[in-house]
């Protein structure tokens, strides 16, 4: 179990470092569209549509980095005085309760949302029309990245339960 949970880890910080630099791509974009307005009088086209996408998809898909680095909010205050049996139990509930339910959510009915939008061709309303069908798919992705990084944190929970028991079998 700790190698899966491992090898989780190991690739959602891969993927994270892989997808951090879009902001910088994203800042260049802007800049950019701030040089093309001031100088030539007139922004670009397609800069608003292309940053407003990427935004969306760097944040996105750093979720699951973000809770791999425990970046997300946690009642820490509370379950920092708890023993590290109570606090995988506290970790498994709120998984559980909260965890569980959203993520489905957020898988179905992400997928219904990218399946639409490219059964249509939906495209973005600017002056270029920019195909949407990627970045709602993004939301597909990114789910399934987070869910990755939850089995992680359920597994270490589960392993820790598991240590604390085999330790009172023998005591």
């Amino acid at each position: 179990m700790h190698a899966i949970a491992k090898a989780i880890d190991a690739f959602n910080e891969l993927f994270g470092r892989l997808i951090a630099p879009l902001i910088a791509v994203i800042t260049l974009i802007v800049l950019y569209d701030i040089g093309a307005r001031f100088f030539l009088g007139r922004p670009s086209d397609w800069a608003f549509d292309v940053t407003k996408m990427l935004f969306g998809a760097h944040f996105m898909l750093m979720a699951a980095y973000g809770l791999k680095h425990h970046a997300h909010v946690e009642v820490d205050v509370i379950k920092r005085l708890l023993s590290l049996k109570r606090q995988a139990l506290l970790t498994l509930a709120g998984y559980l309760i909260f965890f569980v339910p959203f993520i489905w959510m957020l898988l179905k009915y992400g997928w219904l949302f990218f399946d639409r939008a490219f059964s249509r061709g939906e495209t973005t309303y600017g002056m270029v029309a920019l195909p949407v069908y990627p970045i709602k798919g993004v939301i597909v992705l990114a789910a399934a990245l987070i869910l990755l990084q939850a089995i992680a944190i359920v597994l270490r929970a589960v392993i820790i339960l598991r240590e604390e028991r085999s330790y009172e079998l023998e005591s």
